[in-house]
């Protein structure tokens, strides 16, 4: 099992994410406190689960359709205790505890755009 979050406002105008399986597991819609000039204000989240044998193939599609700068998605498998953080063309996976692929990830994230609020993986 995998579980994340996606942004519907990260996905960039024009793209279609499909062919995958995910289980909603919550729909909500807020505002946000801290977003970067290039967000909007209110966001649409869908907390999901899907099987964790189909992480790559998310991850992979994930980083077609999001938009930038400054937005990502992130998810992690329970199972190998992996998790994904998926930027526009480019994908961290990395064990749950490697401190050092995590530092790395958030310094691609931080360079990307993303405030320093929302790198909350």
């Amino acid at each position: 099992m995998l579980t994340g979050a996606l942004i519907i406002e990260s996905l960039r105008i024009g793209t279609v994410l499909e062919d995958i399986s995910l289980t909603i597991r919550k729909l909500s819609r807020s505002p946000m406190p801290d977003v970067s000039q290039d967000q909007p204000e209110i966001w649409t989240v869908v907390e999901f689960v899907a099987d964790h044998h189909d992480a790559d193939v998310l991850a992979e599609k994930l980083s077609h359709v999001l938009g930038s700068p400054g937005w990502y998605a992130s998810f992690e498998t329970n199972e190998d205790d992996q998790v994904y953080v998926v930027f526009p063309g480019r994908v961290f996976r990395y064990a749950r505890h490697n401190d050092a692929q995590h530092k790395e990830a958030l310094t691609y994230a931080r360079a990307a755009g993303v405030p320093e609020d929302q790198c909350d993986w």
